[in-house]
């Protein structure tokens, strides 16, 4: 029996050499990079939009099959699994148990709509550790075809004493004050925003499996009905049912597979606050730290990504986004969103399956940004696909622009 600095709070435990240096390192404050320590082989939805005939684990059950499928391996193989979302009781053993898998490694972090993208970087770690060699990301939600409103269960949040009183809609309100401020502060305009809702239509046009793919126009999100001022209807995510799964396996596990391994090349993740009214400063988001550690651990600058794929519960999400990652300066993502630039054709292909906007959104969408990243980097988007893509980056947030993850993926 060896002793593990990392782990002393439970005394001592068994563990492989390679696990105690990567201990040593997070304790001793060298660095740590998860640069290719592992690849996604494979990646699935279950059935979108509205599913009432499913539950939520068989909709993850669903996308699990399709994925271990894509990535040409079978159940028996999954030694680790990570799970986020509120749809029950210690979620990630219903699942497991459902699944009929006991794998050897979990993890439920659960940050909101990220979550899946801090999930990416802890199971990079796990497999570099040597605690897993094929870990499976999951997600379900039957939001919308049974009502079930559990994201955002805030009668038992504590936090909520200090803001509901005052009449402040949750989530919409919150993302609603970043959005005046940014308004106030810079002159962004509606009209901007509208631009980034219609383009991410644009490409949700060419997507079979997008929840909406009528083409709009500017003036139809300007006319589409105040929610919380400045944001329309059409600024707001789609309220869906879905599932999603990601296969993460081991560099050596990578080379045994027929499809072309897809790197994590770099990762990064941060928490903010859990309150609006905590935000630092409400035009600046978690994406600010989580980019500078994703872009460093990759080695790569903002003009080598080909596509990108940025989190947009609301059109202010994105912009905000932006801005924090560096691919504008602050105050210029009204600019840089407008005139069709994200759309197809435009110089920054930008959220390419349609988005949380078009395509699907069933309450913690993250998982989708990692699934269509894949795909274009596979080459496997057919109408939609950017030419050339290499590399990829993914920006979730969650919460009230309270947590995000900035993951970057490769070929090479």
């Amino acid at each position: 029996m060896d002793f593990c600095p990392c782990l002393d709070i439970i005394g001592t435990v068994e563990r492989t050499a390679e696990f105690q240096a990567a201990c040593a390192d997070v304790l001793w404050g060298k660095s740590l990079s998860l640069k290719k320590a592992c690849a996604i082989a494979g990646v699935a939805e279950s059935r979108l939009g509205v599913v009432p005939d499913s539950t939520v684990l068989t909709l993850q059950a669903e996308a699990f099959a399709a994925a271990l499928a894509d990535a040409g391996l079978e159940k028996s193989d999954v030694d680790g699994v990570l799970v986020s979302g509120a749809w029950g009781r210690l979620p990630q053993l219903q699942i497991c148990e459902y699944l009929g898998i006991q794998p050897k490694y979990a993890d439920s972090t659960s940050v909101g709509g990220a979550s899946f993208e801090f999930h990416l970087g802890h199971a990079a770690a796990a497999i570099q550790a040597g605690l897993c060699k094929v870990a499976v990301i999951l997600y379900g939600s039957t939001q919308r075809s049974k009502r079930d409103k559990y994201i955002f269960q805030i009668r038992n949040d504590l936090g909520y004493q200090y803001e509901a009183p005052y009449g402040l809609p949750t989530p919409v309100g919150a993302y609603a004050m970043a959005a005046s401020r940014h308004f106030a502060q810079y002159g962004t305009t509606s009209e901007q925003l509208a631009d980034l809702a219609v383009s991410t239509r644009a490409w949700a046009g060419l997507n079979p499996k997008a929840y909406r793919r009528e083409p709009l126009t500017r003036d139809e999100v300007l006319d589409s009905g105040m929610i919380a001022s400045p944001l329309h209807r059409l600024d707001c995510c789609l309220f869906t049912d879905g599932g999603g799964a990601v296969v993460v396996v081991s560099p050596d596990v990578a080379k045994t597979l027929d499809k072309p391994p897809v790197w994590l090349l770099g990762q990064g993740e941060s928490l903010s606050h859990a309150q609006i009214s905590e935000m630092p400063d409400l035009t600046v988001t978690p994406a600010a730290e989580s980019g500078k550690r994703a872009f460093a651990m990759a080695g790569v600058t903002h003009d080598q990504i080909d596509v990108t794929g940025i989190y947009d519960s609301f059109t202010i999400t994105v912009l905000l986004t932006l801005e924090s990652l560096g691919f504008c300066k602050p105050g210029e993502g009204g600019a840089f969103l407008a005139n069709g630039r994200t759309g197809p054709g435009g110089e920054f292909p930008l959220n390419t399956n349609g988005g949380g906007l078009s395509y699907c959104h069933p309450g913690q969408y993250g998982i989708f940004l990692i699934i269509e990243a894949v795909r274009q980097l596979r080459g496997e988007c057919d109408e939609r696909q950017v030419a050339d893509a290499v590399m990829a980056l993914i920006s979730g947030t969650g919460g009230v622009l309270s947590s995000n993850s900035t993951c970057i993926l490769g070929l090479e």
